[in-house]
């Protein structure tokens, strides 16, 4: 069974406030969408992480940057974003920006609604706990399945070398005259 000791998390070179990933291993790496990946899944799970800061210049003024980058996210299968604030941090509207309440929540659920999943995780040090569970997760996940894979074809192989090589059936051994049909007179 896989291990979260056993998965190497990605932290993107750009990355400015590292979230802990602990118990997983880290290396920084450069990842073409995404804060957060998993080595040997970089074409699978990406994870994108914003302060709330950086979330509201993502509602305003970088929005069109942004969009651009969920539109990569929604091309992998294990994709999120994991901001470092709560939903009621957004009710609440206590920033020094232009960027409305409303504008900011509007956001945010379009992103959802377009199928990216969003995780409000509070703080940065609750966002680098789910970070690391939703990494482990998709590894798992994706082990599971390949785990299975392997399983099938060995069975599958051992059920093709069972058969004759010739590709011929073998007969019944049940003798000529047997079956209901041939032994069936009126």
């Amino acid at each position: 069974m896989l291990t979260p000791e056993q998965i190497t998390a990605i932290i993107d070179t750009r990355e400015q406030a590292p979230l802990d990933l602990a118990p997983l291993a880290t290396i920084t790496g450069t990842l073409s969408t995404g804060d957060y990946s998993v080595k040997g899944l970089e074409a699978v799970v990406a994870i994108e992480r914003k302060s709330l800061p950086d979330l509201l210049a993502c509602c305003g003024r970088e929005r069109e940057r942004f969009d651009r980058e969920v539109m990569r996210l929604l091309a992998y299968p294990c994709r999120a974003l994991v901001v470092e604030a709560s939903w009621a941090d957004i009710e609440r509207g206590e920033w020094r920006s232009e960027i409305t309440t409303q504008a900011a929540l509007g956001s945010l659920l379009g992103w959802i609604a377009a199928g990216l999943p969003i995780v409000m995780a509070g703080d940065h040090e609750r966002a680098g706990r789910y970070a690391a569970r939703l990494l482990f997760t998709a590894a798992r996940r994706r082990w599971r399945e390949n785990h299975l894979m392997v399983v099938n074809e060995k069975s599958r192989r051992a059920r093709h070398s069972q058969r004759p090589e010739d590709g011929v059936e073998p007969s019944s051994s049940s003798p000529p005259g047997s079956s209901f049909q041939e032994g069936h007179h009126a």
